[in-house]
């Protein structure tokens, strides 16, 4: 495992550095995961782009829903479209809701339409019209005429074929949005990895939000779909690993140095098809990830009534925490420090020392300047209760309101802080079991290293029924989609036959949104059994809509049966008898063990800080943990 320093700059910089340092050759096959596109919206740095749409419906991108963020909150900031108004561009064309043209653009119009684009200049074009997911005749009118201009377009009835307007049309401004940014960096980073000599295919894939890979050019071309790319590698990876343990009902807990990401995986991974990003809809798949702003490198500070708060604002790469060197403000990681639950020397396999007394002089000085009485200890676990109050909802919402038990689950905690707080976590939820994978803190490659080729389609029929359900219609739609799949994959020259995934979204007749079920002979009394789980109650003789039929179509892909790895043994050293002082919600002597020297099948208790290269585990007394055959450390908390 090598772990090296970001550059935001360019980030394919930093991967080039590290293939560089492991000595990979022109054989590399490199799958990766990013945070380009998330942080390109966050940041709003992305392309200005255009908004082709329907004559009269312009401004449906910033009516939006009627939904507020903030039920009570006047002064509220709304959200601003990624497109502004000067930019929107209305076609006078019309196809009603059955898919009847009633009126197609005229060659004229699509020549004014091109002129007036060509004087804006924009750097990418999105393109949404008006129940183009049952008709898409008028959109690739618009689309031909629109290739002329040699900018990338982003074409709602190819990217998402789905009703509801605005959400479709800001996923497709989404991915425009992208587009330009996405491709300059993916092109950098295919010209910085070595390449295969006459070779066919691709020699670099990309994570999706799905959970699956694609190719460079699909995620080039669609890059809205990977915006939550390193966190769906962190949940494919702890199902993985989980697995093989015999646990198969999970909830996953990344904790990074920005942010936390929770998913619950009862078997399999759940994902969803309507999502937010920064505020924004967007109506792709993607795996069900909670997220808040707590991380190691989340900033404490004290509110205007004296309050401490922890996050969401974050000390980042650059300064980083103070005992990294030159943050100036307290973050997770130095209350950690702090408390001893983090060991100095052993950051990073002690590559990289942390500076406790820089970190206790700058934290002292900051509680001055705070007129706060708190001494070191106090503050710094008020600090860990704080992180761990916010970590402690999200993992509620994933859970407990959603009709899950959390004592049914095990808690997997990876990322570089995961293991710090999963202990603390558990109790408070009563989840019986803690996972700490090995290398936890490069868990999320190891899950886009075991990914699958996967590609989600989708297209809305919106049918009513009552007792019989229409099987034939449904294959035939089943069968367009399974043949776009199929094509797709022939395109890219994967070999083998996809497997097929088959799903509608479902609801009772007036309902405003649906739920996600397979496709099956019993596909309605499962919706019925579902929405009574989710709701508390279920209306089986009630009229039902099918409403959008979804294919998820999956690829084994080489890699994905690989075993996880193994700690390496430092040869034959003997294990290190390592005791420290450590605050556990009072100090107290407790034992440090190197993963390394713990011996697989034999029980320890706690309480101990166990370290290794990538993270540091916290186990709190009357705890037991082991390392199992999978060498994944065990902790029981029950």
């Amino acid at each position: 495992m090598l772990k090296v320093f970001s550059t935001p700059e360019d980030p394919s910089i930093a991967i080039a550095d590290a293939i560089a340092q492991i000595g990979a050759n022109a054989e590399l096959v490199l799958l990766h995961g990013t945070t380009v596109g998330t942080n390109t919206v966050l940041q709003r740095k992305g392309a200005r782009i255009a908004l082709v749409t329907t004559r009269g419906f312009e401004d449906a991108i910033e009516i939006g829903r009627q939904a507020r963020p903030k039920l009570y909150d006047f002064f509220f900031d709304r959200v601003e479209p990624l497109v502004s108004r000067d930019m929107r561009y209305g076609v006078d064309e019309r196809i009603d809701s059955i898919g009847t043209v009633l009126r197609a653009p005229t060659s004229a119009e699509l020549d004014g339409m091109v002129e007036v684009l060509e004087i804006a200049r924009p750097q990418a074009i999105a393109v949404c019209l008006l129940f183009s997911f049952v008709n898409s005749k008028n959109e690739k009118a618009v689309a031909a005429a629109l290739r002329r201009l040699s900018v990338p377009l982003s074409i709602s009835h190819e990217i998402l074929p789905e009703f509801r307007e605005y959400e479709r049309m800001s996923t497709v401004a989404v991915n425009a949005y992208l587009q330009p940014t996405m491709q300059r960096y993916l092109e950098r980073l295919q010209d910085r990895v070595p390449v295969r000599k006459n070779s066919r295919r691709s020699t670099v894939f990309v994570m999706q939000s799905s959970g699956g890979i694609t190719t460079l050019a699909t995620a080039a071309r669609e890059p809205v779909r990977t915006v939550l790319s390193g966190p769906a590698g962190g949940i494919v990876g702890a199902a993985a690993v989980a697995r093989r343990s015999g646990f198969e009902r999970i909830i996953t807990f990344d904790m990074g140095g920005t942010s936390t990401d929770v998913a619950l995986v009862d078997r399999v991974p759940r994902t969803e098809s309507q999502a937010e990003v920064a505020g924004l809809p967007v109506g792709i798949p993607m795996l069900d990830i909670h997220t808040v702003g707590a991380g190691g490198g989340s900033l404490a500070r004290f509110d205007a009534g004296g309050a401490l708060r922890v996050g969401p604002e974050s000390a980042g790469a650059d300064p980083g925490p103070i005992a990294y060197g030159r943050g100036m403000q307290p973050t997770v990681t130095d209350a950690n420090l702090l408390l001893g639950r983090l060991r100095s020397d052993r950051f990073l396999g002690g590559a990289f020392v942390l500076d406790a007394e820089r970190c206790a002089a700058v934290t002292r000085e900051w509680l001055s300047r705070n007129h706060s009485k708190l001494s070191l200890k106090q503050f710094a676990a008020g600090v860990i209760r704080v992180v761990n109050s916010t970590m402690e909802k999200a993992i509620r919402v994933v859970s407990i309101e959603r009709g899950h038990d959390p004592r049914d689950f095990a808690l997997v905690a990876f990322g570089g802080a995961g293991g710090l707080h999963a202990c603390e976590l558990a109790d408070a939820l009563s989840i019986p079991t803690v996972i700490v994978p090995a290398l936890p803190g490069a868990l999320s490659a190891f899950g886009i290293l075991v990914s699958n080729v996967v590609k989600d389609y989708s297209r809305t029929i919106l049918l009513r029924v009552k007792g019989r359900l229409p099987a034939d219609q449904l294959e035939r739609e089943f069968g367009i989609l399974k043949g776009r799949a199929e094509k797709e994959f022939r395109a890219e020259q994967w070999d083998g036959r996809p497997k097929h995934q088959q799903s509608i979204d479902v609801r009772y007749l007036g309902q405003g949104y649906e739920l996600n079920i397979p496709f099956g002979r019993s596909v309605l009394q499962d919706f019925h059994a579902v929405h009574r789980r989710r709701y508390g109650y279920a209306h089986p003789d009630r009229e039902v809509e099918l409403v959008t039929v979804r294919l998820r179509s999956v690829l084994k892909s080489p890699q994905s049966t690989l075993a996880p790895w193994t700690a390496q043994r430092k040869g034959s050293r003997p294990a290190r008898n390592e005791r420290a002082k450590v605050h556990l919600g009072r100090e107290m002597e407790v034992a440090v063990h190197d993963r390394q020297d713990l011996v697989a099948g034999r029980n320890y208790k706690g309480p101990a800080v166990v370290t290794e290269y990538s993270a540091t585990t916290v186990v709190p007394e009357t705890k037991k943990f082991r390392i199992d055959q999978a060498r994944n450390l065990i902790i029981v908390t029950r």
